[in-house]
């Protein structure tokens, strides 16, 4: 599959706060590009870059064989942008404001079917102040596709959201790429990430620390699953150690942790020994590894730190 977009050393320097450093990473047609990261990471910065919306200290971003920092107005024509705060005129209701927007673009827009795509054509009539959290996300998302861009930048889309709200536009995100466009998007939700996006770049402290698809960003922790439970009983822990599979246990008060690469073996094995040892215990639960489990093994620190 081409690359559409390649980000090139990038950098944005504020004073002596260095926001973004040398980040590179390329985007292929056609797929949803993850960056995810902790707020301050320079997300933002990042795609306002390559937007052409924040001038560059040094580096480059190349979209569709266009360099943003040489041709910022040709790349504009071809993007389409959802900021992660948007203002709209109060006065206008849903389908002048799509029209207005077409004719900043100067473009002819079917503003009726943009609204139908992001299920808002009830709403027209409204004015943007009239609707809820996810419809005004929604909104933003028809004005971002105004003028049939090729690449879509979405800036924590789904922050602030309730859950439903949240799963909705994910619906409408793969929707924008059942279309033939690519999306590019920032969060910081892990879950997010895992879900929509076909490749992730992480961001920690300016930098992008990591690339690689969903599954192979998982790859990187040994663990497969960690495995946890409650007792008031003290567990024998060097016993638990040896039970295959197991890397690393813990008991902290009245929580016991396991990390195992082999849960088909270590849990079976866990419930041999507490019924052996007549061990009771509450809240047992199993959890995968996650996106969560690789910033920290990355950075050393929670992804909500």
């Amino acid at each position: 599959m081409e690359n559409i977009i390649k980000v090139e050393n990038l950098k944005k320097v504020y004073d002596r706060f260095v926001a973004v450093d040398q980040v590179s990473f390329e985007v292929k047609k056609g797929e949803i590009f993850g960056i995810l990261g902790p707020n301050g990471a320079g997300k933002t910065t990042t795609l306002e870059m390559i937007e052409g919306l924040k001038t560059v200290t040094s580096g480059d971003a190349i979209i569709s064989g266009i360099s943003v920092k040489e041709h910022p107005a040709r790349v504009k024509k071809i993007i389409g942008v959802q900021l992660q705060s948007s203002a709209f005129f109060d006065y206008m209701n849903l389908r002048e404001l799509i029209d207005f927007f077409g004719k900043i673009y100067g473009v002819a827009v079917d503003a009726k079917k943009l609204l139908a795509d992001v299920s808002l054509t009830d709403k027209w009539k409204n004015q943007a102040k009239e609707l809820s959290g996810g419809q005004r996300q929604r909104l933003s998302i028809a004005v971002a596709m105004a003028n049939n861009p090729t690449v879509v930048f979405l800036d924590e889309p789904t922050t602030g959201l309730d859950p439903q709200a949240r799963r909705h536009l994910w619906d409408l995100i793969r929707g924008i790429q059942a279309k033939g466009k690519t999306v590019v998007l920032t969060t910081h939700y892990m879950e997010e990430a895992e879900v929509l996006c076909d490749r992730i770049a992480i961001m920690d402290a300016a930098k992008v620390v990591a690339l690689d698809t969903p599954v192979g960003l998982l790859r990187r922790v040994e663990q497969r699953a960690t495995i946890t439970f409650r007792t008031k009983a003290l567990v024998d822990l060097s016993t638990l150690e040896k039970i295959p599979g197991v890397l690393k246990i813990s008991q902290a008060k009245e929580r016991v942790e396991l990390s195992t690469h082999k849960v088909e073996e270590a849990l079976p094995a866990l419930l041999a020994y507490a019924k052996n040892q007549n061990l009771d215990f509450t809240d047992l639960q199993v959890r995968e590894v996650n996106l969560e489990d690789v910033f920290l093994k990355l950075t050393g620190k929670q992804l909500r730190d």
